[in-house]
């Protein structure tokens, strides 16, 4: 059964604190901004295993683009969502995608090319059916679409600026839901395969 975007985002809203994170966010004027990361993919899996929407999902990532690379710019914003979402029980994290190529070689150990948008960043995660992204009006990034996700592949992306963690990350989401399944980018199996 193919994956829709109006059930992707159904399935992501039925967990509470995502809902009121994309009810919210607008009044953070932010340009293109994205709930991301494990708040979207972590849903379709909990579905997929009849979990709660909400299992395991440790953190609630926004991403936005704002040119200003300042410290002071990204910490304002910052400081609003904490503002904005004090009320509810899980962490938010939100980060500027134009101010990661500043940190990222020093959390990571590589470089990480300037992006010029939003879904720049997010097309650069590194596991393919990660990349995703829902904004405000309910439509979704998706550059790879919604097939890995939904079946539970975990390719490697090659547009990823460094793949060193591949394996360890795909174990870890294996060792949460077992029925993942791992491939190389090539559709061989992969790393961390059962």
């Amino acid at each position: 059964m193919p994956l829709s975007t109006a059930e992707l985002c159904a399935i992501v809203t039925r967990n509470e604190t995502a809902r009121i994170i994309l009810k919210r966010l607008p009044a953070l004027k932010l340009d293109q901004a994205y709930l991301v990361a494990g708040a979207v993919f972590q849903a379709v899996w909990n579905h997929r295993a009849q979990r709660s929407p909400d299992e395991g999902i440790a953190d609630y990532d926004i991403a936005y683009f704002d040119p200003d690379l300042s410290y002071d710019a990204e910490d304002a914003v910052i400081r609003r969502a904490d503002e904005l979402f004090e009320d509810l029980s899980a962490r938010v994290e939100i980060r500027n995608q134009a101010r990661v190529h500043l940190w990222y070689p020093t959390r990571f150990g590589a470089p990480y090319p300037r992006v010029n948008s939003t879904t720049d960043g997010i097309a650069r995660y590194l596991v393919t059916c990660t990349c995703i992204g829902i904004d405000t009006a309910g439509e979704v990034f998706a550059p790879d679409g919604y097939h890995d996700l939904w079946h539970g592949i975990l390719r490697p992306n090659p547009r990823a600026p460094n793949l060193k963690g591949f394996g360890a990350k795909a174990r870890s989401y294996q060792a949460r839901w077992p029925w993942l399944r791992v491939l190389n980018a090539d559709g061989t199996d992969g790393v961390g395969s059962n």
